[in-house]
């Protein structure tokens, strides 16, 4: 036996020396890959909470994605120590990726959105936008999906390619919105008294901002009316309560100060027939 294994070493030592000289370069890398990738994700993570930069979404993703390629640069180095042909491995990595991407390019355009949108960041959670026409409070972003809630409590998931193909309203950024209240007095009224009652409103409210600065004007003259338009601005969590509030002091104050709100109306001119024929065709 003990004859065995010399002649075994003897015709094999170059091989073995070689072998056991690889494996051993192949845990140092290994080892060496295991502590770059932990170091790359906590570099990462620091130095986002210090700049502020990337949505906290965006960071476990990036983090995750940069550890994982630093074990695959680590892999491809131990096949090539192995004497693995790593140049064919990585096209038939390509080409398997290429196959896998275009079975799922619906998942992954969502994945490529959901990137974009929280690295540009159009909006960031807890912000009212409106898409495609749906509305609602942005509640997770995340790499496939937005879920959104709306103003009736309903809950949205929206694929993110559909937010990253139409055009994005933010209600939330700016910090403040402008409010549009049109209110029609008769043509008999004085539109300089109504100007002076509207004026009056915003004086008094303190929830308006002053900057820029409440505007008042003739919006347009209708059929039965001249609509007086009142546009001010406030801040977002004081839009609502003031626009509500403002549509019952306007209407209040018009009819307090003797103005006339007047509803819908047609004159009718009725030419060369006269009452006593109407009479007859009733």
């Amino acid at each position: 036996m003990k004859e065995s294994l010399i002649q075994f070493w003897q015709n094999n030592s170059e091989t073995i020396i070689a072998l056991g000289y690889n494996v051993i370069l192949a845990t140092v890398i290994l080892i060496a890959s295991s502590i770059m990738a932990k170091a790359v994700r906590k570099a990462i993570q620091n130095t986002n909470s210090k700049l502020k930069k990337l949505d906290p979404t965006l960071i476990p993703i990036f983090s995750t994605v940069a550890s994982y390629a630093v074990y695959l640069i680590g892999g491809v180095f131990i096949l090539d120590i192995f004497g693995v042909n790593t140049a064919s491995l990585i096209a038939l990595v390509g080409a398997a990726g290429l196959a896998i991407g275009l079975a799922l390019k619906d998942t992954l355009s969502n994945i490529a959105a959901g990137i974009m949108l929280l690295i540009l960041r159009p909006f960031n959670t807890g912000d009212f936008i409106e898409f495609g026409g749906t509305q609602g409070t942005v509640r997770e972003i995340n790499l496939f999906t937005c879920v959104l809630e709306t103003v009736d409590g309903l809950y949205i998931a929206s694929p993110n390619s559909v937010l990253w193909g139409n055009n994005i309203k933010n209600f939330t950024r700016n910090g403040k919105r402008r409010m549009d209240i049109i209110v029609g007095i008769s043509y008999s009224d004085s539109i300089d008294e109504g100007f002076a009652v509207l004026q009056k409103i915003a004086e008094n409210e303190p929830r308006l901002l002053s900057t820029p600065a409440p505007q008042i004007m003739v919006a347009s003259m209708m059929d039965s009316a001249v609509n007086i338009q009142f546009r001010a601005w406030a801040n977002n969590d004081d839009y609502w309560p003031t626009y509500w509030d403002l549509n019952k002091r306007i209407k209040e104050s018009i009819e307090a100060a003797g103005l006339t709100i007047p509803f819908p109306q047609r004159t009718l001119h009725l030419v060369g027939t006269d009452p006593i024929s109407l009479n007859k065709n009733r």
